[in-house]
């Protein structure tokens, strides 16, 4: 694979329908393999469906902060369940405090008892994390050895630095090509490419020149072009240090 998106929604129904499967081979004719990510236990079950037996195509099952409120007892049956091994992590989990979808509580509730799930079964983690690092630190430093990655990452740089030093992976998608903000655009090319990864988050924050369109898998090739241009650095090694990243906190 060239590339890998490593957090995308094409497996969810609720945003995709028989489109999925076009939209699949369009990315693996362009070399792009990719990670669904669930938000809750519908989506994660649909997750690890869609990877079934797709080549190049990982699944994540957890319950995002939005739907704390609804549990995630069905989480560890999908990763003991999963005979196929396509479950490469937990996510995507964490604090979000700029809704009121679910509770701070439950929402807190909800990242430490899936952290355990990722702890039990050696799994890294996605997280989602807005308005929210001053109670998600302590929470993740409660825990040790917790890989992941800061997914669709736009805090400061300081949480940017201190989920670096704590062994993160950065996340940088579609927001990178059309942000206007200069502060948030200088911390995209200063991130150190070896602790970056790239996604879509499709079907949302579809990249430029492509805004007003539904984002899709393929797309993470613009992110990259857009890294790359920010850098001045060659594509292919934009698209072979992230691959490479990817690759190494999956286990894929």
């Amino acid at each position: 694979m060239r590339l890998i998106d490593s957090h995308c929604h094409i497996h969810d129904t609720e945003f995709f329908g028989e489109d999925r499967q076009a939209i699949y081979d369009r990315a693996i004719a362009q070399d792009v393999g990719m990670i669904a990510v669930g938000t809750d236990e519908r989506s994660s079950q649909q997750a690890l469906e869609f990877a079934g037996d797709r080549p190049h195509v990982w699944a994540a099952v957890g319950v995002h902060p939005h739907e704390a409120r609804l549990g995630w007892s069905g989480i560890e049956p999908l990763v003991k369940g999963d005979v196929s091994g396509k479950i490469v992590a937990i996510g995507e989990i964490g604090l979000d405090y700029f809704y009121d979808h679910s509770s701070h509580e439950s929402q807190r509730q909800a990242l430490i008892g899936q952290l355990e799930l990722a702890k039990k079964y050696n799994l890294p983690v996605s997280f989602h994390v807005r308005d929210a690092f001053s109670d998600f630190w302590p929470i993740f430093d409660s825990f040790s050895g917790i890989r992941g990655v800061l997914h669709s990452f736009t805090d400061s740089r300081e949480n940017a630095e201190k989920g670096m030093g704590r062994g993160l992976f950065i996340g940088i998608n579609g927001i990178s090509t059309f942000t206007k903000d200069e502060s948030q655009r200088e911390l995209y090319r200063s991130l150190p490419l070896e602790k970056v990864l790239l996604e879509t988050d499709a079907p949302f924050l579809t990249p430029k020149p492509l805004r007003g369109k539904v984002n899709e898998v393929g797309y993470v090739e613009l992110v990259a072009q857009s890294v790359a241009a920010e850098r001045g650095v060659a594509l292919e090694e934009v698209c072979r240090v992230t691959c490479r990243n990817t690759r190494e906190l999956f286990s894929i």
